[in-house]
């Protein structure tokens, strides 16, 4: 499974199903809360790199925030303190950041 197809799947479980732990590589993996909006978040380790993955916060100005306040599901992914990439409704997005980092397709 390529880090793309992981992270729809993740997102799937996490906002759509609503698990509580989800696997990656054979390894079970938390779903928690950020402390200060309550937001879904999930770290993972895939091929050596940790990568979290994020609720979007829909009270943010972002274009993302107002499609997540219109109901669609948005989970923000960030490896070495930068967003890489985002999946929406089943749908990955790539941000510049995903290959400046080095990260598999």
């Amino acid at each position: 499974m390529t880090l793309g197809d992981l992270m729809v799947r993740l997102s799937q479980q996490v906002l759509v199903d609503g698990l509580d732990e989800v696997e990656v590589e054979g390894r079970g993996c938390r779903v928690g809360r950020t402390r200060g909006q309550g937001l879904r978040i999930v770290s993972f380790v895939y091929q050596g790199f940790a990568i979290d993955g994020i609720e979007q916060n829909p009270e943010k100005t972002s274009r993302w925030a107002q499609l997540a306040r219109e109901g669609h599901r948005i989970m923000q992914f960030r490896f070495d303190r930068r967003f890489v990439g985002n999946v929406c409704d089943g749908r990955l997005l790539r941000y510049p950041a995903w290959k400046g980092k080095g990260l598999p397709e």
